[in-house]
């Protein structure tokens, strides 16, 4: 068993671009990674670090779909990822594909934020200008009470994660808005959005 090393942010992306095709895959990734970053920042942890962990969550979902979360651990490990890495990834599929329960703060906030991410987007693009950068908490939560609005978001999975994280709901919203608009550009969320 070779040695693991910690990946760069260039091995991450080109490894998810080797597995995801997708587009919108991609975009919801990178969306994941920014958040990832902006929550580590908070929180004083490895900005790096959390963001690659965030822009690989979904490496083995558009291939194995059957085997989401599952998958990831064997790819991961041929390509020498540490253990943390690892688990962080397969944790975030807890009780939905995955049997491995977040523990780590860094593994809450993955399994809070990855959900609400397609939340803010549906939200965004629902806006007159389409932009994350004019959605707010109130808009999302408009959103979050309309239950046919974005039906395949798991709200339970992200309230979860909050409490996990024992923070209110509309902070852990707040924060991944504002982890989204530092690449709006990049996940399509600039929309016609006029800074005053």
């Amino acid at each position: 068993m070779n040695m693991a090393k910690v990946p760069t942010r260039e091995e991450a992306f080109e490894l998810l671009k080797r597995y995801t095709k997708s587009e919108n895959l991609i975009k919801h990734a990178l969306a994941v990674e920014s958040v990832m970053r902006h929550f580590a920042r908070l929180f004083g942890e490895d900005e790096e670090k959390w963001g690659i962990v965030g822009l690989v969550h979904d490496l083995d979902y558009e291939m194995y779909p059957e085997q989401h979360c599952k998958k990831v651990r064997e790819i991961l490990e041929q390509e020498g990822w540490p253990e943390d890495y690892i688990k962080a990834v397969q944790s975030h599929g807890w009780k939905l594909c995955s049997d491995v329960e977040p523990t780590e703060r860094m593994e809450k906030v993955l399994y809070a934020v990855d959900e609400l991410t397609g939340l803010v987007t549906a939200t965004a693009l629902m806006r007159p200008d389409k932009s994350i950068m004019s959605t707010t908490l109130q808009s999302v939560k408009k959103k979050w009470k309309q239950k046919s609005f974005a039906a395949g978001v798991n709200r339970e999975v992200i309230e979860e994660g909050a409490k996990m994280l024992g923070m209110d709901l509309d902070r852990v919203i707040e924060e991944t808005i504002k982890g989204m608009q530092k690449v709006a550009g990049e996940i399509g969320l600039l929309g016609d959005f006029k800074a005053e």
